[in-house]
Protein backbone atom coordinates (compact mmCIF):
# COMPACT_ATOMS: atom_id res chain seq x y z
CA UNK A 1 0.00 0.00 0.00
CA UNK A 2 1.51 3.72 -1.02
CA UNK A 3 2.61 5.83 2.34
CA UNK A 4 0.64 9.01 2.38
CA UNK A 5 2.47 12.10 0.77
CA UNK A 6 3.70 14.36 3.60
CA UNK A 7 3.78 18.28 3.07
CA UNK A 8 7.45 19.52 2.77
CA UNK A 9 8.84 21.79 5.12
CA UNK A 10 10.80 25.20 3.29
CA UNK A 11 13.90 25.90 4.93
CA UNK A 12 13.92 28.75 7.72
CA UNK A 13 15.94 31.82 6.45
CA UNK A 14 18.92 32.02 8.42
CA UNK A 15 20.48 35.50 7.11
CA UNK A 16 20.27 37.37 10.82
CA UNK A 17 21.94 37.79 13.33
CA UNK A 18 20.78 38.09 16.87
CA UNK A 19 17.27 35.73 17.57
CA UNK A 20 14.82 36.20 21.20
CA UNK A 21 12.99 32.91 22.24
CA UNK A 22 10.28 33.72 24.47
CA UNK A 23 8.94 31.21 26.29
CA UNK A 24 6.74 30.07 29.59
CA UNK A 25 8.31 27.94 31.47
CA UNK A 26 12.34 26.54 31.75
CA UNK A 27 12.33 23.23 29.58
CA UNK A 28 9.68 24.68 26.81
CA UNK A 29 13.02 25.06 24.44
CA UNK A 30 14.31 21.90 25.40
CA UNK A 31 11.31 20.27 23.87
CA UNK A 32 11.91 20.86 20.68
CA UNK A 33 13.75 24.21 19.35
CA UNK A 34 17.07 23.64 21.41
CA UNK A 35 18.86 21.53 18.82
CA UNK A 36 17.94 24.33 16.44
CA UNK A 37 19.17 27.01 18.57
CA UNK A 38 22.27 24.82 19.11
CA UNK A 39 22.81 25.18 15.02
CA UNK A 40 22.58 29.08 15.37
CA UNK A 41 24.50 29.60 17.78
CA UNK A 42 26.72 27.11 15.93
CA UNK A 43 26.77 29.64 13.08
CA UNK A 44 27.53 32.66 15.06
CA UNK A 45 24.33 34.05 15.53
CA UNK A 46 22.98 35.47 19.31
CA UNK A 47 20.16 34.06 20.65
CA UNK A 48 19.20 35.75 24.20
CA UNK A 49 16.30 33.06 26.06
CA UNK A 50 13.92 34.97 27.96
CA UNK A 51 11.81 32.74 30.82
CA UNK A 52 8.26 34.13 31.51
CA UNK A 53 8.36 32.00 34.48
CA UNK A 54 10.65 30.23 36.34
CA UNK A 55 8.41 26.67 36.59
CA UNK A 56 7.86 27.05 40.38
CA UNK A 57 4.53 24.79 39.90
CA UNK A 58 6.13 22.50 38.11
CA UNK A 59 7.53 19.59 40.13
CA UNK A 60 4.82 18.28 42.82
CA UNK A 61 6.89 16.91 45.90
CA UNK A 62 8.94 20.17 45.78
CA UNK A 63 7.83 23.49 47.59
CA UNK A 64 7.84 26.12 44.83
CA UNK A 65 10.38 28.36 46.06
CA UNK A 66 13.24 25.48 46.10
CA UNK A 67 11.70 24.81 42.50
CA UNK A 68 12.27 27.66 41.69
CA UNK A 69 16.42 27.97 42.31
CA UNK A 70 16.60 24.33 40.41
CA UNK A 71 14.57 24.83 37.54
CA UNK A 72 16.35 28.53 36.88
CA UNK A 73 19.49 26.86 37.22
CA UNK A 74 18.81 23.75 35.65
CA UNK A 75 17.52 26.20 32.35
CA UNK A 76 20.72 28.24 32.28
CA UNK A 77 22.97 24.94 32.95
CA UNK A 78 20.34 23.70 29.58
CA UNK A 79 21.13 26.95 27.57
CA UNK A 80 24.74 26.73 27.58
CA UNK A 81 24.76 23.53 26.27
CA UNK A 82 23.88 25.14 23.00
CA UNK A 83 25.71 28.25 23.22
CA UNK A 84 23.22 30.86 24.86
CA UNK A 85 25.03 32.43 27.61
CA UNK A 86 22.21 34.76 28.84
CA UNK A 87 19.23 33.66 30.32
CA UNK A 88 16.31 35.72 31.67
CA UNK A 89 13.48 35.16 34.28
CA UNK A 90 10.54 37.60 34.26
CA UNK A 91 8.77 36.29 37.46
CA UNK A 92 5.98 35.53 36.45
CA UNK A 93 3.70 32.89 37.91
CA UNK A 94 4.11 29.27 36.76
CA UNK A 95 0.71 28.22 36.02
CA UNK A 96 -1.26 31.61 36.02
CA UNK A 97 -0.40 33.25 33.14
CA UNK A 98 -2.75 35.06 31.09
CA UNK A 99 -2.44 36.15 27.95
CA UNK A 100 -3.13 40.39 28.13
CA UNK A 101 -1.75 43.73 28.52
CA UNK A 102 0.35 43.30 31.51
CA UNK A 103 2.24 40.16 29.96
CA UNK A 104 2.47 42.06 26.36
CA UNK A 105 4.54 44.97 28.20
CA UNK A 106 6.62 42.55 29.56
CA UNK A 107 7.20 40.81 26.60
CA UNK A 108 7.32 44.32 24.53
CA UNK A 109 10.06 45.36 27.04
CA UNK A 110 12.23 42.42 26.24
CA UNK A 111 12.20 43.06 22.65
CA UNK A 112 12.93 46.85 22.93
CA UNK A 113 15.72 45.79 24.88
CA UNK A 114 17.20 42.95 23.73
CA UNK A 115 16.48 44.35 19.30
CA UNK A 116 16.24 41.06 17.48
CA UNK A 117 15.61 40.12 13.97
CA UNK A 118 13.91 37.04 14.65
CA UNK A 119 11.27 35.87 17.48
CA UNK A 120 11.13 32.42 18.38
CA UNK A 121 8.32 30.90 21.12
CA UNK A 122 6.56 27.65 21.24
CA UNK A 123 3.57 26.08 19.59
CA UNK A 124 0.24 28.09 21.00
CA UNK A 125 -2.53 26.30 19.72
CA UNK A 126 -4.98 24.65 21.05
CA UNK A 127 -3.37 21.05 20.55
CA UNK A 128 0.22 19.55 20.04
CA UNK A 129 -1.30 17.47 17.14
CA UNK A 130 -4.14 19.27 15.60
CA UNK A 131 -6.79 16.96 17.01
CA UNK A 132 -5.96 15.46 20.39
CA UNK A 133 -3.19 16.45 22.36
CA UNK A 134 -3.80 19.83 24.56
CA UNK A 135 -1.58 22.23 24.93
CA UNK A 136 -1.32 23.54 28.40
CA UNK A 137 -2.68 27.03 29.04
CA UNK A 138 0.53 29.09 29.99
CA UNK A 139 2.09 28.28 26.60
CA UNK A 140 -0.99 29.57 24.93
CA UNK A 141 -0.88 32.60 27.02
CA UNK A 142 2.71 33.06 26.14
CA UNK A 143 2.66 32.17 22.43
CA UNK A 144 -0.15 34.25 21.76
CA UNK A 145 1.14 37.49 23.85
CA UNK A 146 4.75 37.36 21.94
CA UNK A 147 3.09 38.52 18.17
CA UNK A 148 0.96 40.98 19.28
CA UNK A 149 4.19 41.95 21.93
CA UNK A 150 6.43 42.00 18.73
CA UNK A 151 4.33 44.85 17.32
CA UNK A 152 3.83 46.71 20.45
CA UNK A 153 7.28 46.74 20.52
CA UNK A 154 7.76 48.76 17.72
CA UNK A 155 5.02 50.91 18.46
CA UNK A 156 6.60 54.31 20.37
CA UNK A 157 3.20 55.50 21.65
CA UNK A 158 2.51 52.16 23.66
CA UNK A 159 4.37 51.73 26.61
CA UNK A 160 5.48 54.93 26.67
CA UNK A 161 7.02 54.60 29.97
CA UNK A 162 9.75 52.00 28.81
CA UNK A 163 11.32 54.43 26.36
CA UNK A 164 13.60 56.42 28.52
CA UNK A 165 17.51 55.41 29.56
CA UNK A 166 18.14 55.26 25.27
CA UNK A 167 15.27 51.94 25.22
CA UNK A 168 13.77 53.21 21.56
CA UNK A 169 11.07 51.26 19.72
CA UNK A 170 12.27 48.31 17.70
CA UNK A 171 9.96 47.76 14.36
CA UNK A 172 12.72 45.42 13.07
CA UNK A 173 11.59 41.95 13.82
CA UNK A 174 11.05 40.22 10.78
CA UNK A 175 9.32 36.86 11.71
CA UNK A 176 8.13 35.15 14.97
CA UNK A 177 8.45 31.25 15.08
CA UNK A 178 6.41 28.86 16.99
CA UNK A 179 8.54 25.78 17.57
CA UNK A 180 6.94 22.25 17.25
CA UNK A 181 3.41 23.80 15.87
CA UNK A 182 0.92 21.84 14.34
CA UNK A 183 0.34 24.31 11.86
CA UNK A 184 4.43 24.42 10.82
CA UNK A 185 5.44 24.95 7.01
CA UNK A 186 9.00 26.18 7.94
CA UNK A 187 12.09 24.07 9.31
CA UNK A 188 15.66 23.29 9.96
CA UNK A 189 17.67 20.89 9.39
CA UNK A 190 19.34 19.50 13.00
CA UNK A 191 21.04 16.31 12.50
CA UNK A 192 24.36 17.54 13.40
CA UNK A 193 23.23 19.03 16.32
CA UNK A 194 20.46 16.57 17.10
CA UNK A 195 22.52 15.21 20.46
CA UNK A 196 23.39 19.19 21.97
CA UNK A 197 19.69 19.32 21.76
CA UNK A 198 19.27 15.88 23.72
CA UNK A 199 21.79 17.11 26.30
CA UNK A 200 19.75 20.18 26.77
CA UNK A 201 16.77 18.00 27.76
CA UNK A 202 18.71 15.99 30.13
CA UNK A 203 20.20 19.09 31.79
CA UNK A 204 16.77 19.14 33.20
CA UNK A 205 17.13 16.21 35.25
CA UNK A 206 15.67 17.21 38.39
CA UNK A 207 12.22 18.31 36.47
CA UNK A 208 12.70 15.40 34.60
CA UNK A 209 12.38 13.07 37.62
CA UNK A 210 10.03 14.64 39.49
CA UNK A 211 7.34 14.37 36.37
CA UNK A 212 6.61 10.93 37.67
CA UNK A 213 5.81 9.23 34.40
CA UNK A 214 8.41 6.23 34.85
CA UNK A 215 10.84 7.97 33.05
CA UNK A 216 10.95 9.96 29.86
CA UNK A 217 13.89 9.18 27.94
CA UNK A 218 15.18 12.37 26.29
CA UNK A 219 16.68 10.93 23.16
CA UNK A 220 13.40 9.19 22.54
CA UNK A 221 11.31 11.73 22.87
CA UNK A 222 13.38 14.23 20.97
CA UNK A 223 13.60 11.01 18.50
CA UNK A 224 9.55 11.04 18.17
CA UNK A 225 9.49 14.63 16.72
CA UNK A 226 12.72 15.25 14.94
CA UNK A 227 12.36 12.04 12.43
CA UNK A 228 8.85 13.41 11.00
CA UNK A 229 10.50 16.98 10.72
CA UNK A 230 13.53 15.99 8.98
CA UNK A 231 11.48 13.58 6.81
CA UNK A 232 9.54 16.36 5.42
CA UNK A 233 12.49 18.42 5.25
CA UNK A 234 14.52 15.56 3.49
CA UNK A 235 17.13 15.06 6.36
CA UNK A 236 17.42 12.67 9.00
CA UNK A 237 16.38 15.17 11.97
CA UNK A 238 14.56 18.57 11.89
CA UNK A 239 12.59 21.19 13.92
CA UNK A 240 9.46 22.57 12.80
CA UNK A 241 8.46 25.70 13.10
CA UNK A 242 5.24 27.81 12.44
CA UNK A 243 6.28 31.39 11.01
CA UNK A 244 4.41 34.82 11.35
CA UNK A 245 5.86 37.37 9.19
CA UNK A 246 6.63 40.79 9.54
CA UNK A 247 8.65 41.60 6.78
CA UNK A 248 5.77 42.26 4.59
CA UNK A 249 4.48 45.29 6.03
Amino acid sequence: MAQPEVEPLEPLPEDWQRGLAVVAHPDDLEFGAAAAVGRWTGQGKEIIYCLVSSGEAGIDGIPPERTRAIREREQRESAALVGVPTVEFLGLPDGLLEYGVALRREIAAMVRRHRPDVVITNNFRDTWDGAYALNQADHIATGRAVPDAVRDAGNRWIFREQLVDGVEPWNRVRQVWAATSPQSRHGVDVTATFERGVASLRAHEEYLRGLGNGGLDPEEFLEGISRPAGTRLGVRYGAAFEVFHFDLF
